[in-house]
């Protein structure tokens, strides 16, 4: 860094303070190791600051039973290391917490990283100062640092949201969100247990209680469409052939759409015969991970006739694996398309339903209207259970920024500015927000999230670079340039039927009051188009940025 960026410097009026850092990162998860270790070779003075014990994120937090990757395990790792790709085993195709949190906990210590992090602290507040050009952090300890840049790996479904029900804090057993999953072994043997929620968490919680608990109640609002994981454990031979293919892999997810090692089949659901539909959708079905939501027909997410054909063959097979007929409606969604929210992955998840300690009770028909001392009391029946699980989701991408109270330039808060839904550039920058550069922030590509994390890591560490070799102080997103990418996000969410639901991508999570109407929450575009227009930004020399 140059002597500008590093060190105490003076104004006729200000007496600028030291900076403690060059750049602060909030958050010890994918995005902020590897940001951690980009800064490094920039020769920055970095401070890591992390609200919990151990480095993770995500895979720190979330320990619920079955919380495991549904992308898979070879694509979901970093790829910024031949050393680190040849020398990790992955156990399965698709890796449980435990083992993916400890491979996060090896990167840590194989390049050194827990030096620079600073652990269960948590940031109250970060305040802009146009004076000294840098950013100010309070901590809940009540203690203060200064930093030049602050940049976020906070994520995008890192803060759990609760239901809205009368009694949360009455009931007399055991409880949880599966997001503040304790770190202690939990049983469920002999024990009464209720789920509340069946998006991709409580499925996969729901999974394994089934198994050991003596009576198990699901509290179902919205049933979800969902299509087997078909995991299974990686052979020697595969893992050979995992390790000498990396570039491959890689490249390959690249080149898709959404970073997976899936791309949408080039024809059309309406122009094949019937029979070879069928036949198309059953390869699908029966194949690992998310080729049938990603690696489908071109227009199942886009054509309402198309959507429904595929809509109808899952549902088909929910009937199968259901045997009770009529709670097999009651797990097919009426009110979206197959694909149209994020679909969960799962193992015999249908078949738990089968089960004689198994109970679902549908929402819709019997709405939850308190939590009890000795339960949940719904409309029609009150039920006593030892352990309720609630697996309702998260304040999703704008929830970790609302938390901190973030100003900006004449001390205008983030949370005020994005009242009415979140305005960036790239999901990277904010205008009125000099030096806050988001690792994955509202309207980046999300997809495979890992490959993501590292392109918008070293993006950032290129602007950085950039403002360096200049001996600039000062980035910020010009308004214009914020305006232009909105309209960018908003003509590529026209026509795809995602954008007509309800779902945390589109803004809404009912279980928050603030947050019950459609917005412009996400980019959906192609990753390859992501990358192509921000690479392009950086070639012509960030003009659409205001750099200082």
């Amino acid at each position: 860094m140059t002597t500008r960026m590093l060190n105490e410097a003076t104004t006729s009026k200000v007496t600028v303070p030291a900076l403690d850092y060059d750049a602060v990162v909030i958050g010890a998860g994918i995005a902020g190791l590897y940001q951690l270790i980009r800064l490094r070779e920039l020769g920055m003075r970095v401070r890591v600051i992390e609200a919990g014990t151990e480095v993770g994120g995500t895979w720190y937090w979330n320990r619920y039973p079955g919380a495991r990757f549904d992308s898979e395990s070879y694509s979901y790792c970093y790829s910024f290391s031949k050393e680190l790709l040849q020398e990790w085993n992955w156990t399965e195709h698709f890796a449980p917490q435990p083992e993916t949190l400890r491979y996060l906990q090896h990167v840590a210590d194989r390049f050194d990283l827990r030096r620079d992090i600073q652990f269960n602290t948590r940031v109250l507040a970060a305040h802009w100062h146009e004076a000294w050009r840098g950013w100010e952090l309070t901590l809940a300890d009540g203690s203060r640092m200064r930093a030049r840049f602050l940049i976020t790996g906070i994520g995008a479904l890192s803060v759990p949201t609760l239901p809205r029900l009368e009694g949360l804090d009455s009931f007399k057993g055991e409880s949880c969100h599966t997001a503040r999953w304790p770190h202690e072994p939990v049983s469920f043997a002999g024990k009464r247990v209720a789920v509340i929620g069946t998006g991709a968490t409580g499925v996969q919680t729901i999974q394994e209680v089934a198994k050991t608990a003596a009576h198990l109640t699901v509290f179902q609002r919205t049933p979800n469409w969902c299509a087997p994981l078909h995991n299974g454990p990686i052979t020697d031979e595969e893992q050979r052939e995992i390790k000498a293919s990396y570039p491959d892999i890689f490249r390959r997810c690249q080149e898709t759409n959404a970073s997976f090692l899936h791309s949408a089949d080039p024809r059309s659901a309406l122009e094949v015969s019937d029979d070879e539909r069928e036949t198309f959708f059953e390869k699908r079905y029966g194949e690992r991970g998310f080729g049938i939501w990603v690696g489908n027909f071109r227009d199942i997410l886009t054509d309402p006739r198309a959507n429904a054909l595929i809509s109808d063959f899952v549902a088909r097979k929910i009937r199968q694996r259901v045997h009770d007929p009529v709670l097999a409606e009651k797990l097919i969604p009426k009110n979206h398309g197959f694909g149209t929210r994020r679909l969960p992955l799962e193992t015999h998840y249908y078949e738990v339903y089968n089960q004689p300690n198994v109970e679902l009770v549908d929402l819709t028909e019997t709405p939850i209207e308190r939590i009890t001392p000795e339960g949940i009391q719904t409309r029609t029946r009150a039920f006593d259970f030892d352990m309720i699980i609630y697996a309702t989701g998260f304040d999703a991408l704008t929830g970790a920024y609302d938390h901190i109270d973030m100003r900006g330039v004449g001390g205008q808060t983030l949370k005020d500015q994005w009242r009415g839904g979140a305005k960036t550039f790239a999901g990277m920058q904010v205008a009125g927000f000099p030096n806050l550069l988001m690792v994955m922030g509202p309207h980046s590509v999300l997809g495979n999230i890992p490959r993501s994390i590292e392109y918008n890591v070293e993006w950032v560490s290129d602007l950085l670079r950039h403002l360096r070799d200049r001996g600039l102080t000062r980035v910020e997103a010009r308004p214009e340039s914020v305006l232009s990418w909105m309209e960018t996000v908003r003509k590529l969410s026209i026509g795809l039927l995602s954008n007509d639901v309800d779902s945390w991508a589109t803004g809404v999570n009912r279980n928050l009051a603030h947050k019950q109407t459609r917005v412009l929450s996400r980019y959906s575009g192609s990753a390859p188009d992501f990358r192509a227009h921000c690479n392009a930004v950086a070639a012509n020399g960030y003009r659409e940025l205001q750099l200082d």
